[in-house]
């Protein structure tokens, strides 16, 4: 757990470290890490960021992770992905972060952001408010496509936890119907969805927003998989009354296949 303190203390050594390193042109703090997002801090708040490497130079210093701060308490530095990385300290502290050139950002979202360094030509600025409007971009939901891909994910998820695939079919139900269930219910009740939630991942502070259905869903998921399955459908169903869009006939057709009922409650009775 880091403190107020060492939380600060980690956020400058951060900038130290990216202003003094001759290939990196830029830091960007992200989420909870930046000024805008101070007051939402706790004892679980990462260092999200973006460390912008010059043009041209990732291949030869993306490899060099020496001016992260305090490097005597780092416990573990792992990749994700080509430009990700993660970073735990000993205390348990977490960075996460984007270790990449401008131009491999070029799909990125950003939130709240604070560039703390920045080139001459404002470079990092610039990619954060480029991130920032693809953000906000998606930041919309289609309800209607996103109640019919709950209702393909729960199809196959039943369909491979049948077949005795239990584990891809938790991912399935789990998380993906999951998700779309989320989006579905943010996109049918878009009053709801407060200035605090996240424009990137709709799951977060969810239970902020709308704590009843965040608190069913986390119910419904706690279950085997196929129960897990036919209780999100049915909570599903629950945005269905004075839905002209609703996809009740897709509903229908998988509660069929499925030998379900949608009549009946979500456990069969």
């Amino acid at each position: 757990m880091a403190t107020p303190e060492r939380f600060d203390a980690l956020s400058r050594g951060l900038a130290e470290g990216v202003a003094q390193h001759p290939d990196l042109v830029g830091l960007a703090l992200m989420g909870s890490a930046s000024d805008e997002a101070a007051a939402r801090r706790d004892e679980w708040s990462d260092h999200d960021f973006f460390a912008i490497i010059g043009d041209g130079r990732a291949g030869a210093v993306r490899s060099d992770l020496s001016w992260l701060p305090d490097q005597p308490a780092l416990a573990l530095l792992a990749r994700e992905g080509e430009v990700g990385f993660v970073a735990v300290y000993d205390d348990g502290h977490v960075m996460e972060f984007a270790f990449a050139e401008a131009s491999e950002l070029s799909g990125a979202l950003a939130g709240e952001a604070t560039v703390v360094v920045d080139d001459a030509a404002h470079s990092v600025a610039e990619l954060v408010e480029r991130s920032r409007e693809r953000a906000a971009a998606g930041d919309r939901f289609d309800a209607a496509n996103d109640a019919r891909l709950v209702l393909v994910k729960l199809l196959i998820g039943v369909g491979r936890a049948r077949r005795g695939e239990v584990l891809v079919a938790g991912q399935f139900v789990r998380w993906w119907a999951v998700q779309h269930l989320i989006r579905a219910v943010r996109g049918r009740h878009p009053e709801r969805s407060g200035a605090a939630r996240d424009r990137i991942d709709p799951a977060r502070r969810f239970e902020r927003d709308f704590p009843e259905w965040a608190d069913r869903i986390a119910r419904a998921v706690a279950q085997d998989v196929e129960p897990a399955a036919r209780e999100l459908f049915a909570l599903l169903g629950e945005l269905e009354p004075g839905w002209p869009e609703f996809p009740g006939r897709a509903a229908d057709a998988v509660s069929i296949r499925l030998g379900w009922g949608r009549d009946s409650d979500a456990t069969g009775s």
